[in-house]
């Protein structure tokens, strides 16, 4: 039995590294301008695949990462925040360390009224840890 392919074996997909991985090493943090800058309102991304290592044992490490903010001029873009995410996977630093880093990323991309990211690791060893960050002054909705 054989197959044929609709792309030939030299596609953009097969190329080394992978387009995945190409968008992945490429990310950047895209933002576009807030919709209703003058209006309070909150937006929640919830990226429940996040990976990193540990920089003690090299074992992946694993998270849900629920970012939660109060846009000031600028909106992230979702894809973006899902790339730039994913540059972590084979980085290894803390879960401390992992949490506030992405927090300055966001706040530094989208200069936000108030931002909270929740870093929820799986548990490993029993141990179940939950690092939560925050910058600014919530407003209410």
């Amino acid at each position: 039995m054989s197959f044929s392919s609709a792309a030939p074996a030299s596609s953009d997909r097969t190329q080394t590294p992978l387009y995945g991985e190409r968008a992945i090493a490429e990310a950047e943090l895209i933002c576009f301008d807030n919709p209703r800058p003058g209006r309070p309102y909150e937006i929640s991304i919830e990226l429940p695949e996040f990976t990193c290592k540990c920089p003690f044992s090299g074992y992946p490490d694993f998270a849900v990462l629920r970012l939660l903010y109060q846009p000031g001029p600028r909106v992230v873009e979702l894809k973006a925040i899902k790339l730039y995410v994913n540059s972590y996977r084979d980085r290894s630093i803390s879960h401390e360390e992992v949490a506030n880093r992405i927090l300055d990323d966001l706040v530094a991309a989208t200069d936000p009224q108030w931002m909270q990211l929740e870093a929820d690791f799986h548990p490993r060893g029993n141990v179940h840890t939950v690092v939560r960050v925050s910058h600014g002054t919530r407003l209410p909705c």
